[in-house]
């Protein structure tokens, strides 16, 4: 029903379209048409009439923003396409290698790039239906992070609705950005906290991390928080509307549907324009207003980032191209032994402390003892340190010039720190190790990275708890996790009985749904990250079969080498590994392999095993939902043109790699043949 002109219903939906554009001119373009007493007078109207007809009022109203009562504790968030982190380059020399690696890959074809700044904050998702904002959550490990969706309604410069006025509006929209703090604003509330007694905060980017994971929204709508886009996840789009074909049109989009973008971004045709830019946005740097550390720099062409594909942590297509650290001079205090979690003996450097860029920096990492030697470092050494990449702190080089002659060369210890046992040294290696294989620290590392979110992920069993149950003497092995019974944790100080059985829930949780990629992932074999533990869970149906594999079958599998192979062999041909994984069976922690789908016969799926590769522009889904495809029916999503590929899925403007195709004398299918397949795949008897 439609009111007649004049109503309430009328005047409410005026207001939101006035208070939305002004909102759009003051926080994205910085560019205000009214004064400030002129919007709160628009604001005050609209909630006077939202109160007084509450019947009219929309969750989406520019008065929603203020958050409502604390949460009790963030729910997970799910991304659909996993959310990666960035690989890093300091040097010309670093951005020139990923030039030549990404030519060799494209095999040839030109390509361009997009290049924005890199902003330092907090990375989050906000997604969008039909135009309006309807989940946030933040990266975490990439694939899941928390739902922080009713703090991100209170950032006044992310729109609750999309500007309707855009060519390009999704019907479903994820869109990917940084939550910052601006200088001034930063120094602004640091005054505000120091004025009241509150904590002062370090650096902005701890700021904006620690007021967007606030449990109180309230809080978070009183903090000076900015979102700025810089890509996207999944998108769907309506029928007959083009989808973006480019990062520079992904950006140009996000910027007509209200969002606010990195300033200094532009497309680059070659590389040595990015090298241009990259020293032009340095100099810039400081008059920016907020916090970068470098400039990301991504293949503009979508098809060849997809064809370009990812590994395991990051895009082939991107490169964050960072700054030179900022420096400064301390004295190295002492030299200190960590043990992790694989015997690994870690000097670690205990420095005066001393800020870089707004944090304090009183610990860094020496790696091991070669570069101590190396850099001829010695305690009570005056020494240049750096935040590299302004994230991890580095001891760069002692002032010998400063030296009195008090100074103490450092004695790598031939015993471990921790149990007291014997240390060696392998050929080849720059490691000492632990040889104790009941070494409490390496047990206390073992365990915990059993249960991260690398691991397992066992909510609500970090670090702390961990070394609490080893030293109690409660788990001495990460099959005893699984026997801990309430009654066990109700004895540890600070343990109550609702955390308690939480603990024991979430453990339960994990022994019932753990996939064989996870658990194999888990176990922390040497050599074994997220990419290799996929590539062995999809060719061996369970851990029986991969512990009786042999070297050469699996050096066959992509991505592993002799080392790699005698790593996994060395693993499960050690007994008390083997005795370890007797205990997982006996408990039900045995996760097998998943089956692919079954065509209507019971046979394997027509796509089982084969490598299907994607190019051109696919008319009714998207490239990536494309993949999931593939995969659910058991396939591999190849990413460029080979002899191995069986299938090319060849859509619009498919470019070089059809023909190279046709060269080779693959199966090239149409979209629709593809699309043909996967409904056989699903079929029903």
């Amino acid at each position: 029903m439609t009111s007649p002109a004049g109503t309430p219903d009328e005047r409410i939906k005026e207001l939101y379209a006035l208070i939305r554009h002004h909102d759009y001119q003051y926080y994205v373009l910085d560019d205000p048409e009214i004064s400030d007493a002129e919007y709160d007078a628009l604001y005050r109207e609209l909630q006077d009439l939202e109160q007084r007809h509450p019947e009219l009022a929309d969750p989406q109203s520019p008065t929603k923003r203020v958050g409502g009562v604390p949460l009790p504790a963030f729910l997970p968030f799910v991304h659909n396409l996993p959310m990666q982190s960035l690989d890093n380059g300091f040097t010309r020399e670093e951005w020139h290698g990923f030039v030549v690696r990404t030519k060799r890959l494209l095999a040839g074809e030109p390509f361009a790039f997009w290049v924005d700044p890199k902003l330092d904050g907090l990375a989050v998702e906000v997604v969008y239906e039909q135009g309006r904002l309807v989940r946030a959550g933040t990266r975490g490990d990439g694939s899941v992070g928390e739902d922080v969706s009713v703090n991100m309604r209170t950032v006044r410069n992310l729109p609750l609705v999309l500007r309707t006025s855009s060519p390009h509006m999704p019907e479903y929209l994820e869109v990917r950005g940084e939550v910052i703090i601006a200088h001034a604003d930063f120094a602004a509330l640091n005054a505000a906290q120091e004025q009241s007694g509150a904590k002062i905060f370090a650096n902005p980017r701890n700021a904006a991390a620690g007021s967007v994971r606030q449990l109180d929204p309230r809080i978070t709508a009183k903090r000076p928080l900015r979102f700025y886009a810089y890509g996207i996840g999944q998108v769907r789009w309506p029928e007959n509307r083009r989808a973006w074909l480019t990062q520079e049109g992904i950006m140009r989009g996000l910027a007509e549907l209200g969002f606010a973008v990195p300033e200094l971004s532009r497309l680059c045709w070659t590389p040595e324009d990015v090298e241009n830019h990259y020293r032009q946005v340095a100099e810039a740097r400081a008059a920016l207003g907020y916090d970068i550390d470098g400039v990301v720099a991504k293949i503009n062409d979508l098809a060849q980032q997809i064809s370009l594909g990812s590994t395991a942590k990051a895009p082939r297509w991107a490169l964050a191209w960072k700054f030179a650290a900022t420096q400064g001079v301390t004295r190295l205090n002492d030299i200190q032994i960590q043990v992790g979690r694989t015997g690994v003996l870690t000097p670690v450097a205990v420095l005066e402390p001393v800020s870089l860029a707004g944090v304090t920096v009183s610990r860094a990492t020496l790696h091991n003892e070669d570069e101590i030697r190396a850099k001829d470092l010695r305690i009570h050494d005056h020494v240049v340190v750096q935040r590299a990449g302004d994230v991890i702190p580095e001891v760069v080089r002692p002032l010998v010039e400063r030296r009195t002659g008090a100074e103490q060369i450092f004695a790598f210890p031939d015993y471990c720190p921790s149990c007291g046992g014997p240390t060696m040294r392998l050929p080849g290696e720059a490691a000492w190790r632990c040889q104790n294989l009941s070494c409490p620290a390496q047990l206390k590392e073992g365990l915990m990275y059993f249960t991260s979110k690398a691991g397992l992920d066992v909510e609500g069993l970090g670090r702390k708890w961990v070394e609490t149950l080893v030293d109690k003497g409660l788990v001495l092995s990460p099959a005893d996790i699984f026997a801990l019974r309430r009654q066990d944790l109700l004895g540890l100080e600070r343990m109550g009985p609702k955390l308690a059985e939480n603990i024991v829930a979430a453990i339960a949780r994990v022994k019932d749904n753990t996939d064989l990629t996870r658990f194999i992932r888990a176990l922390g074999i040497r050599h074994v990250g997220a990419q290799t533990a996929r590539v062995l869970a999809e060719h061996f149906p369970d851990l029986d079969a991969l512990a009786q594999a042999e070297s050469e079958e699996l050096q066959r599998l992509p991505d592993i080498g002799p080392e790699v192979a005698a790593s996994i062999r060395g693993f499960f041909t050690t007994p008390d590994n083997q005795n370890l994984l007797k205990r997982f069976k006996a408990i039900g922690l045995w996760p097998a392999q998943s089956s692919p789908m079954a065509n209507p016969d019971g046979k394997a799926s027509p796509l089982a095993g084969k490598r299907v590769l994607f190019t051109g522009i696919l008319p009714s889904l998207s490239r990536a939902g494309a993949g999931q495809l593939v995969e659910a029916a058991g396939g591999i999503v190849a990413g460029s043109v080979s002899k191995k590929v069986d299938y090319v899925v060849a859509g619009e403007d498919p470019g070089s790699k059809l023909a190279k195709a046709q060269e080779l004398g693959l199966a090239v299918l149409s979209p629709e043949e593809f699309i043909g397949m996967i409904k056989q795949c699903r079929e029903e008897p």
